[in-house]
């Protein structure tokens, strides 16, 4: 069942971008659509990467993990390598859970 879950997925997820390959040409977006498109993009990226930083199984995921990802956002917009972001990211919210901050 599961495979079966993950190959249509995978289907699914080839056939929209075919699709919109295919449409390249052929489709005319509004001039407001194209502008709000690419913000659209950005603003769901935003959300998902909030909610998978800040939530844990509906909860709140406590303070160590978005400390954790404070510290990434800080190195990253600072241009540190992306290695030592998720490093320093990721030792952050484990030494504030050894320590017993939620």
């Amino acid at each position: 069942m599961v495979i079966a879950v993950i190959v249509g997925l995978a289907v699914g997820t080839y056939a929209f971008r075919l699709l919109g390959v295919m449409l390249h040409d052929r489709l005319e977006l509004p001039e407001r659509v194209r502008v709000v498109l690419p913000l659209a993009a950005s603003a769901l990226l935003g959300a998902l990467a909030a909610t998978a930083a800040l939530t844990e199984g509906g909860a709140l995921a406590g303070v160590a993990r978005p400390a954790g990802v404070l510290v990434g956002v800080l190195l990253a917009w600072r241009r540190v390598p992306f290695v030592v972001v998720v490093v320093a990211a990721a030792a952050t919210t484990a030494c504030l859970r050894l320590l017993g901050v939620p």
